[in-house]
């Protein structure tokens, strides 16, 4: 502690807090081995693409709601944060954001609230322009959120123009975890990158999400947008174990399978999504762990990012 306070007393009043002085304060903390500095995210500065170079437009997206139920609640809140990116996955420039609040007309409830900061004052009156929200949405090649099988459910009931467009998950499609990160959480993901952001409104999550996909992941040294982005061109087969055993439900489990229980008109079952050549080998094991039959016929589709974490699947 007494170094810190030292190292701050010997800068001149003019420049205490100057960014070159914090920064040289932040990295002589870090030196001691005794702190860890978190440091706020900024708006990025546009960086140059390469001669020739094929870009692409994204639009990162947040929604703050009523509840969790996509048939019975509401948004409340819709941010969009637009960013140009090259192929090899480089965030190039970020666009100025959309975001805009809207009266659910019933009361917000207290956790709603408490989690977001938004109160029934704050929304009252307000509506969302849905021909400007395709008017931002016109350029995009993509549409990437947080944990999209929630986004991208409440946002197609909002507003037609997201269900022509491919969606990718910057929670479930990077593998965090595997790259040494403790939590895929957005504020566990900054702290790992020595990041903070503000709050939990829409707009600080979709610029929270955009840096740290820009980054290069610890292990793989790839950024996390090329990664996402790979994940999200690549189809997947969506198996369902229809009319499995009751008591084989631990298995499906442990393998990854989920339960739908058929309310949104999906089939009533366990079920579990896997890369195209995997197809075979689950199918296989459906068959010879779950229904004991060889010539039993496993229900699936094909899935790509155009209706993937949509409820039309």
């Amino acid at each position: 502690m007494g170094r810190c306070l030292i190292s701050i007393a010997n800068y001149d009043q003019g420049s205490l807090f100057s960014d070159d002085k914090l920064e040289q304060a932040a990295r002589e903390l870090e030196a001691s081995g005794r702190y860890r500095v978190l440091r706020r995210i900024e708006q990025r500065a546009s960086l140059p693409s390469s001669p020739g170079c094929s870009t692409r437009r994204a639009v990162f997206l947040d929604v703050e709601t009523t509840g969790l139920d996509v048939v019975n609640d509401e948004i409340i809140e819709l941010a969009m944060v637009g960013f140009d990116y090259d192929m090899s996955g480089n965030v190039l420039s970020v666009l100025p954001p959309f975001s805009a609040l809207r009266d659910p007309g019933r009361a917000i409830p207290p956790t709603v609230t408490a989690l977001t900061g938004l109160t029934d004052e704050m929304v009252a009156g307000h509506v969302i322009d849905v021909k400007k929200v395709h008017e931002y949405l016109d350029q995009a090649a993509v549409v990437i959120a947080h944990n999209a099988g929630f986004d991208r459910q409440f946002s197609e009931r909002f507003c037609e123009g997201f269900a022509a467009l491919p969606w990718a998950c910057s929670l479930n499609e990077v593998p965090w975890r595997d790259e040494g990160f403790e939590g895929s959480r957005l504020t566990h993901l900054a702290t790992g990158y020595g990041l903070f952001f503000e709050g939990h409104r829409a707009v600080h999550d979709c610029f929270a999400g955009i840096e740290i996909l820009s980054r290069p992941l610890p292990r793989s040294g790839r950024t996390g947008l090329d990664v996402l982005l790979e994940s999200a061109r690549a189809a997947r087969f969506r198996i369902w174990a229809t009319n499995s055993p009751y008591e084989l439900r631990e298995i499906l489990k442990a393998r990854g399978y989920r339960w739908s229980d058929g309310s949104d008109g999906r089939p009533k079952a366990w079920y579990v999504d896997v890369a195209e050549d995997r197809l075979d080998d689950e199918s296989d094991f459906l068959r010879r762990e779950i229904y004991r039959r060889t010539d039993m016929e496993i229900l699936s589709r094909r899935i790509t990012a155009y209706d993937r974490y949509s409820a039309r699947v």
